[in-house]
């Protein structure tokens, strides 16, 4: 990122002082985490091209980031998330030569088989800066665990990671004022953009979560004025404040939720209790952000406009994405050609926002004949409270509907009448019938989940077919 570097630069000379990252260990400079860069970038500069990150939620984590694109390594963020041989598959497919590990993380990078190599723990013992030529640019491999077992590795180089940075922070109307509350894993690349890229390239300050479960508190602690939550963090936010009477932070005046589709109800519910949700819409493929709610232009049932840049037309229903956001290829498959053809369905509202159905390979068409997007009736579900994750699939003449409960011990509902009763706005045809409860460890077992939390429909449609 080599842009967000930079910005980073001037920040540091314009306002030295001011609070680049907040983490656990202290607050981090401006002009303290520009040295820290600085420092590193000759040390990372000397190990191998290709370059597996073992990162957490700190400012050495993002220093280190920073270092390595501007010392022009690939990076190749290591998920913690990702089971053993996900983890092996990664390694291999885009050849990590070694793992830089932030420290507390040398154990978990010890597992990937590769050389273990962790940054100098201060300025002073680094080897000085990298001279005034620099290599070009690095770029970074993202696995996404997608919809099968074996994960992708989506290739982006600089400029895309910068057009997509500066787009988004023109979007939201990032300011040096803001606070942004970074609480998704640093592995993802949402995080990378949003989380990191976007407030740094703002002159803004980044508040570190340590884990996705302590969001309510550090967001009461932290002031924030921004986050970046998807659907499951932000229904738990939403539940501890409904139970706790608590208030919303009084700064915060965005909140982006992405990553998977965000359920009405619980978009409502938020608004009522003063959460400012913005809904967007993007994949990695396209540097995670495609589309997104603007501040004070927020349209239920929409995903906002196309980022600034980022040009989005239909093509048979298809969502197809073109523009400098585009990632260069897969590892070892053929070029996008600045063209992403996302396999979603959509449409857009007569003011150019984008509406996303969902996957066109999901559709289901039961035996009368009738379409359903499974999105449509899953949103409705993932309303209620007591109701994790979902997933509606074919079913005859009707769909059904796997639910997975939020809370441990039995239930004793009748699935097919919760099930019913959340559905009930739906027609006929699209209400699911002979509904069945699932519990977590019943879908990883039967590998119907992914790594990252995602129900795997066609997998779920076929393991019903058998039971």
């Amino acid at each position: 990122m080599r842009e967000v570097q930079s910005a980073l630069e001037a920040h540091a000379s314009a306002h030295p002082d001011r609070p680049a990252v907040i983490d656990g260990t202290g607050t981090v400079s401006y002009r303290e985490l520009a040295q820290r860069v600085r420092a590193l970038a000759p040390w990372a500069a000397g190990l191998p091209a290709t370059i597996g990150v073992a990162g957490g939620k700190s400012a050495a984590t993002i220093a280190l980031d920073l270092a390595l694109g501007l010392a022009g390594r690939t990076l190749v963020p290591l998920p913690d998330f990702f089971s053993p041989d996900q983890l092996a598959h990664v390694v291999a497919d885009a050849g990590v030569e070694a793992v830089a590990a932030e420290p507390g993380r040398e154990d978990f990078a010890a597992t990937l088989g590769c050389p273990v190599v962790t940054p100098c723990p201060t300025v002073t013992q680094c080897p000085g800066e990298i001279g005034a030529n620099p290599p070009p640019p690095g770029r970074r491999i993202i696995y996404t665990s997608g919809t099968t077992g074996r994960p992708k590795g989506v290739m982006l180089g600089d400029g895309q990671l910068a057009a997509s940075i500066a787009a988004l922070a023109k979007a939201v109307g990032a300011t040096p004022a803001d606070r942004m509350l970074s609480v998704l894993p640093y592995a993802l690349l949402l995080e990378q953009v949003a989380g990191i890229g976007v407030p740094l390239l703002a002159g803004a300050s980044i508040a570190l979560c340590a884990a996705m479960g302590e969001l309510p508190r550090a967001a009461a602690t932290l002031a924030p004025t921004a986050t970046v939550l998807v659907p499951e963090m932000l229904a738990a936010w939403v539940a501890w404040l409904e139970q706790s009477g608590q208030p919303v932070p009084p700064a915060l005046r965005f909140i982006a939720v992405g990553g998977a589709p965000v359920p009405p109800r619980l978009a409502e519910r938020a608004w009522a209790l003063g959460l400012p949700v913005h809904e967007g819409y993007g994949l990695s493929e396209c540097c995670s952000v495609v589309a997104v709610n603007r501040p004070g232009e927020r349209a239920a049932g929409t995903v906002g406009r196309p980022l600034p840049g980022v040009s989005v037309t239909i093509d048979r229903g298809e969502i197809v994405v073109s523009g400098p956001t585009v990632m260069d290829g897969y590892g070892g498959g053929a070029a996008a050609g600045g063209i992403w053809r996302t396999g979603d369905a959509g449409r857009f509202d007569a003011q150019g926002r984008l509406i996303v159905e969902g996957r066109l390979d999901d559709v289901i068409v039961t035996s009368q004949g009738r379409n359903i997007h499974p999105e449509w009736i899953e949103s409705m579900l993932l309303a209620d409270r007591r109701i994790l994750r979902c997933a509606v699939v074919s079913g005859g003449s009707h769909p059904r509907a796997v639910v997975v409960p939020a809370a441990a011990g039995p239930w004793t509902d009748d699935p097919d009448v919760v099930v019913g009763g959340l559905c009930a706005e739906a027609p006929d045809y699209a209400r699911p019938r002979n509904s069945i409860v699932m519990w977590e460890a019943d879908l990883v077992r039967h590998g119907l989940i992914t790594s990252s939390g995602r129900l795997r429909r066609r997998a779920i449609r076929n393991h019903l077919g058998e039971m």
